[in-house]
């Protein structure tokens, strides 16, 4: 028997809410198959299974909070049979640890056998803001969570508990960074106009829904980037620099009410320029509809973050620990730009690195800085 828990989804987390199983006893899982979904501080996130075989017994009930580690599910392997227990020792682990809920898929609103039919988001939200389902499924029928958020009051109790929650696990990993990180910081400024004129003329060649964003256009430099100059990408751990050669961009995205999120894009160095443009907007879409994985929240690499949307032209950004790294880009600007004895005006963005002195040192930065650089001046280089 294999124990399924509740994993750890970042260095800041501690618990999480058990919101919907996927799954049923008795189910084939596959690895790799999305069979849950918690809610943390970041959001609701779809958690994965990484081994083959069948569930024997779900062990906690949907809408139950969970400390990491707490036994969720078990799972009977392809070699093993039927007839095999639940470890005792597993069963006492949840006894103690398992925090106890009343929450059921169904909920009796009479003494008949009907039943509100109600989705574990909406079950939750009504149960925080005080909302009686009973009444909204006399006129609504099955009750989902955009019915209750019709009913709730102006201010949810909710979104401010929400918003509060990431705040704080903001703040934990930040302090963490600045007290044990060293950064050093360098920046450059980069010739857009050359990168700009290709995509412009590629893009013009495209339908609507094919052509390449700017965004994905320096998410590829950057990667190829790293790929020649690996040191900054990875982690520090057991005092020392863990160089990884899958390339897990964290993209931050903010999401349509308010706070920040950086979910990876999962091996963007075995993807081309189109590949990256469409995952980039996969991802984007699933961030903000609530549909990430913990494989996306949990095996970051390294962090690009760009603000010049916002009209920010330089990003100094914290590294997210244990990364080694974070890139910041900024807004394309017109600038005066010499060129040779001429002067002109050029599209100009600045690019920041953020590194960790422990791990690597300015001239690593530097190279890595001049090889974003040269392929931005060579963007047919970025196929």
């Amino acid at each position: 028997m294999s124990t399924f828990v509740m994993p750890s989804l970042g260095a800041d987390m501690e618990s999480a809410v058990l919101m919907e199983w996927k799954i049923k006893e008795g189910d084939r899982v596959e690895k790799g198959q999305v069979i849950a979904e918690v809610e943390t501080s970041k959001g609701v996130i779809e958690i994965e299974v990484f081994e083959e075989g069948t569930v024997d017994k779900i062990l906690v009930k949907e809408e139950t909070e969970c400390t990491v580690g707490t036994p969720l599910a078990i799972i009977r392997t392809d070699n093993e049979t039927l007839e095999e227990e639940m470890p005792t020792q597993t069963l006492q682990h949840l006894d103690e640890k398992r925090p106890h809920t009343d929450a059921t898929i169904d909920i009796p609103v009479s003494e008949s056998s009907e039943r509100v039919k109600a989705s574990p988001a909406a079950r939750r939200k009504a149960k925080e803001l005080g909302i009686d389902l009973f009444s909204l499924a006399a006129t609504t029928g099955e009750v989902h969570l955009s019915h209750v958020e019709s009913a709730a009051p102006a201010e949810p109790v909710e979104q401010k508990t929400q918003v509060s929650g990431m705040r704080q696990a903001i703040a934990r990993a930040m302090s963490r960074s600045n007290s044990e990180i060293p950064h050093y910081y360098l920046t450059t400024s980069i010739n857009m106009t050359p990168a700009l004129h290709w995509l412009e003329e590629m893009n013009a060649k495209r339908s609507i829904k094919d052509r390449i964003l700017p965004a994905a256009l320096l998410i590829r430099a950057v990667v190829l980037s790293l790929k020649a100059v690996p040191e900054l990408n990875g982690f520090w751990e057991n005092d020392a620099p863990n160089i990884k050669t899958q390339i897990n961009a964290g993209i931050a995205i903010a999401l349509r009410k308010e706070g920040l999120i950086t979910p990876a894009l999962l091996n963007a160095e075995s993807m081309n320029l189109d590949e990256t443009m469409h995952s980039l907007d996969d991802l984007i879409s699933r961030t903000r509809a609530g549909k990430l994985r913990n494989t996306e929240i949990t095996q970051q690499t390294i962090t690009i973050t760009n603000l010049g949307d916002l009209g920010v032209e330089s990003v100094y950004g914290v590294i997210y620990p244990p990364q080694l790294a974070l890139i910041g880009l900024g807004r394309i600007i017109n600038v005066p730009w010499a060129e040779g004895d001429a002067l002109c005006v050029r599209k100009v963005m600045q690019a920041t690195l953020a590194g960790d002195h422990r791990a690597t040192d300015g001239r690593t930065g530097a190279k890595f800085l001049e090889k974003l650089n040269d392929l931005l001046q060579h963007p047919e280089e970025l196929l």
